[in-house]
């Protein structure tokens, strides 16, 4: 649940020097270093889940939430990584007092993430791979919203835990995502990234859709017929993760989405 609850933004801090020994503090910036080509920069990662394969064999610099000041010291990187919600508040100031160039970056929507992606680019000393793969996700964004836009925005909930019943905000890049499928989250007037909902909160919402990632949690919604997604049958289960990690895949995440919620275009 800790990666749903970080801050949302994008800073960059220290000089814009092209980088030769980076830590990535969260799997999404690391599949962006690999998707620029520049793994071979990577000395160390945070552990949050599987690697890709090409860093299996590197040092890790502790897991989510839990980072190793000291190990990752001794790297000697000279340009960070962070997502903000990887570390805690204590290590994120201890962090800033070390000095060390760091890209803070999570994105409220994919057209932030595009333009994260050239920046990181930028720093790493690869700025016509990062400009070349942005415009290629954002051409690529355009097809989807051009294919799947409605004159009236399909109203859906998107559920991210059942117990206790978590969604996500207008200021989720998730939020985005469904408003490029032609979709509306109905609780994007929500400000929290992730926040916590009822039931007759989403009764009262109505949603003509209901997406989660188990099975289970959507056959739990049988027992509200009246509402509009159980009785369209539109319980949708999202089996593609990457939606889940603001990296360049994710734009194929987001074709998958957009082919479940409205498979008939």
């Amino acid at each position: 649940m800790l990666r749903w609850l970080a801050v949302l933004g994008l800073l960059v801090a220290g000089p814009a020097l092209a980088a030769s020994r980076v830590v990535s503090l969260a799997p999404s910036l690391s599949e962006i270093v690999v998707e620029l080509g520049a793994a071979d920069l990577l000395v160390g990662v945070l552990d949050a889940g599987e690697r890709p394969a090409s860093l299996q064999g590197l040092p890790s610099v502790g897991r989510y939430g839990q980072l190793d000041i000291e190990r990752l010291l001794s790297l000697q990187p000279d340009l960070l990584l962070l997502w903000p919600g990887s570390v805690g508040p204590a290590q994120k100031e201890q962090l800033a007092r070390l000095g060390i160039p760091t890209v803070v970056a999570e994105p409220h929507d994919l057209s932030q993430l595009t333009a994260q992606i050239a920046e990181i680019g930028e720093r790493l000393g690869r700025p016509q791979a990062g400009q070349a793969l942005a415009v290629q996700l954002d051409q690529r964004l355009a097809q989807l919203r051009q294919r799947y836009r409605r004159e009236s925005p399909l109203p859906v909930f998107y559920q991210v835990w059942d117990r206790p019943l978590y969604t996500v905000g207008g200021g989720q890049v998730i939020s985005d995502a469904l408003a490029v499928c032609g979709a509306r989250n109905v609780f994007a007037d929500q400000a929290l990234p992730a926040p916590q909902v009822s039931i007759e909160a989403v009764l009262q919402r109505n949603p003509q859709a209901i997406l989660a990632t188990a099975q289970g949690q959507l056959d739990a919604w049988r027992a509200w017929p009246q509402i509009a997604a159980v009785k369209q049958g539109r319980l949708l289960l999202v089996t593609d993760k990457g939606l889940e990690r603001p990296s360049g895949q994710m734009v194929g995440a987001v074709a998958k989405l957009c082919a479940l919620i409205a498979p008939e275009r």
